[in-house]
């Protein structure tokens, strides 16, 4: 099958499952993590928090998701992609219902943290499983279609958020959060497990003095990852990801309450339904096709290009979306931010899988994207005192300033286009 011919009809039965559970998993991700902004300035009014509490709050789940996404990949290179995949859904499913019961800030805090754990751990868990039963030439695209798949979970949180609040409150929610546990069913039965870990897996367990020799070789093979010829790119793949997060999570996590806040308090004075149309506008109309359309993009152009053309029409974007007043250019101005600085996160899975062999890829991919946000999780925290100081619209220009720095970083990652995985 040629790279010219290949569609996504020519696939397996088994094939579109672990693309479809992969989609699933990240679009209830973001559904469950994205509840959080939604609801923000309901939670702040509520328990009385500031924006710098309420940034730090953000900054923990963060934290954790970058902890979650390194524990598992290592779950993930050891027990399975699809029991990893299905352990991560369940962790962020129970602690975005446990969010609901929380009657101080230290409970939600530690509740968002366990949650973040889970959240983390889906991305590469989802990604590895699609990156290695998909063919090298329907890669990219598999991969961002499950990219693209976050930006529904957000619409959909958006939605819930929107019509909950109009009968309910900010518990009420979060209560909605439980039902992507349910996904795990299906996975559990319907769903193959990766054909190139079981491999790799039988082989490590013929025998003892084999399962001994490739426990060694596992630990001395994730080394290489910082050693040459690895080194320089996964500290560029870790650094491009970390700025274009820091910018991502410090725009997005504040964007709900900035919409919604008095414009005495920095924000732009719409009401719930209000905030909910743009935010289902910008997920639908930007984020959603930025992410779909990277796939193509980075078979045209190529992967590394792609992610600088990306990330450099972030950079300029935010800061006319931060000095726009007019619902109608906040509309259009999301879009197009939301098309750029969301889709170039298909880029990070794509290069991972394919600069990575298979022993540990799961694991790479956990340490550089999961990693990333790990020492992205400031940025919420960072956006809300400053937003405190000087307004969340000047804030935004150090998102800004993120996605510029992403693109400077990524200039130092290899061309992957076309590449066979090992």
């Amino acid at each position: 099958m040629c790279a010219a011919s290949a569609t996504f009809s020519q696939t397996t039965t088994a094939q579109r499952r672990t693309l479809l559970a992969a989609s699933l998993g990240w679009m209830l991700d973001a559904f469950d993590a994205m509840l959080y902004a939604l609801v923000l300035a309901h939670i702040m009014r509520d328990l009385g928090m500031s924006k710098g509490t309420s940034g730090f709050l953000a900054t923990l789940t963060l934290l954790a998701s970058g902890i979650g996404g390194v524990l598992f990949g290592f779950i993930a290179d050891h027990i399975g992609r699809k029991r990893a995949l299905m352990l991560s859904i369940l962790t962020y499913s129970l602690c975005s219902f446990a969010s609901g019961l929380a009657t101080s800030i230290l409970v939600l805090a530690i509740f968002r943290f366990i949650l973040g754990l889970g959240m983390g751990g889906e991305w590469n868990t989802g990604a590895t499983l699609v990156a290695e039963t998909w063919p090298t030439e329907l890669r990219a695209k598999a991969i961002s279609v499950v990219q693209s798949s976050w930006a529904i979970g957000y619409a959909l949180a958006a939605l819930v958020a929107g019509i909950v609040l109009q009968y309910s409150n900010w518990r009420m929610v979060f209560f909605v959060g439980i039902l992507p546990a349910l996904v795990t069913l299906w996975i559990q039965n319907r769903v193959p497990e990766s054909e190139m870990w079981q491999e790799h897996h039988r082989l490590a367990h013929d025998s003892k003095r084999v399962a001994d020799a490739q426990a060694s070789y596992d630990h001395g093979s994730f080394l290489r990852i910082f050693q040459p010829p690895y080194a320089r790119y996964t500290f560029a793949l870790l650094f491009a990801n970390f700025f274009g997060m820091f910018a991502w999570w410090g725009l997005f996590t504040w964007l709900p309450p900035y919409l919604s806040l008095p414009v005495s308090q920095g924000g732009r004075g719409f009401g719930v339904m209000g905030v909910t149309a743009l935010l289902v506008s910008l997920n639908l109309f930007g984020m959603f096709p930025g992410y779909a359309a990277f796939g193509w993009v980075a078979d045209l152009l190529g992967r590394r290009k792609a992610f600088l053309l990306y990330t450099l029409m972030a950079a300029i974007l935010v800061p006319f979306y931060a000095a726009a007043r007019q619902p109608w250019l906040l509309m259009i101005l999301g879009a197009l931010t939301a098309f750029f600085g969301t889709g170039f996160f298909s880029g990070s899975g794509i290069i991972a899988s394919e600069i990575f062999p298979t022993r540990v890829r799961a694991r790479a991919l956990g340490f550089t994207y999961n990693g990333a946000r790990t020492l992205s999780s400031i940025s919420p925290y960072v956006i809300g005192r400053v937003g405190q100081a000087k307004g969340l619209s000047w804030a935004f220009y150090l998102c800004a300033a993120g996605f510029f720095c992403s693109m400077l970083a990524a200039t130092q990652l290899p061309e992957t286009k076309g590449k066979a995985l090992e």
